[in-house]
């Protein structure tokens, strides 16, 4: 394979080639491809399972491919990575504990002044910064197990931002966020992609097909073609099950029962 330091690959903010991961002796991805262009707002979709957190855990440096390459803003993983602001789905939290919002927030400071070092005046106006921008600045005091869903999502993107990336991935972010409330998130995230890339993951194709700029499945292989459009074609082949698409002004997915064959479903 050609290496990627090539004028094409410096244009792209995550090239990844022919990459193969997984756990152990388990392969999970296979044969993905992937260039990222600056600016773009990606929605990954998928099936539980399918491959998607270990995709993100490549990007981030956390599991290293059996096979193929990846370069974050041109660079090498290792390096790269610091450009990435990583936003994990919202999981229970203990009310009890006590974190403020603003504790919270700073931490997407760590990975530039070391954990031994002082915060500085430069970390508090960055996280000042990033708070403002999820609309959470004036609950910077408040507990963040005392937070509604939504609410910590908010701070979890600003403690990303803390860290000044140049590309956010989240995974699966709006699985713990009541629906009314994902809009206000997805509005959000299109303010951010006026100056930050984003990759986001989910299951749920309806909503992220109709809010983001280009879209893909990925179910051990990534079909991805730069569009906007998740075509038949491709969830087919994702999904391996026949999928039906209305549209109604504003695209939907509809699945076919799964009938049980042997007990799996």
């Amino acid at each position: 394979m050609g290496d990627l330091r090539g004028k094409e690959a410096e244009r792209e903010v995550i090239t990844v080639r022919d990459v193969w991961a997984g756990y152990g002796p388990q392969t999970v991805i296979e044969d993905v491809n992937l260039s990222v262009a600056p600016l773009d707002f990606i929605g990954i979709v998928g099936p539980n399972g399918g491959g998607k957190t270990t995709l993100f855990k490549v990007l981030l440096g956390l599991i290293r491919p059996t096979r193929g390459e990846v370069r974050i803003m041109g660079e090498r993983v290792e390096e790269g990575r610091r450009h990435i602001g990583y936003v994990p789905q919202v999981t229970p939290f203990d009310s009890d504990f006590p974190i403020s919002v603003w504790d919270v927030a700073r931490m997407g400071r760590l990975g530039s002044r070391g954990l031994l070092r002082r915060y500085t005046a430069e970390d508090n106006r960055l996280t000042t910064d990033a708070l403002d921008r999820v609309d959470m600045l004036d609950q910077r005091e408040r507990p963040f197990g005392d937070l509604s869903g939504g609410q910590q999502q908010r701070v979890l993107i600003a403690r990303a931002l803390a860290a000044e990336p140049s590309i956010l991935l989240l995974d699966e972010p709006l699985a713990s966020v009541d629906p009314r409330v994902s809009s206000h998130i997805y509005d959000l995230l299109k303010q951010l992609n006026r100056s930050v890339t984003i990759l986001m993951a989910s299951h749920d194709i309806g909503a992220i097909s109709s809010r983001v700029k280009t879209v893909g499945c990925l179910n051990r292989r990534l079909f991805y073609h730069g569009g906007d459009t998740l075509t038949q074609e491709m969830l087919e082949l994702a999904y391996q099950c026949p999928i039906d698409l209305i549209a109604h002004g504003v695209p939907h997915r509809v699945f076919p029962e799964h009938h049980d064959h042997g007990g799996e479903a």
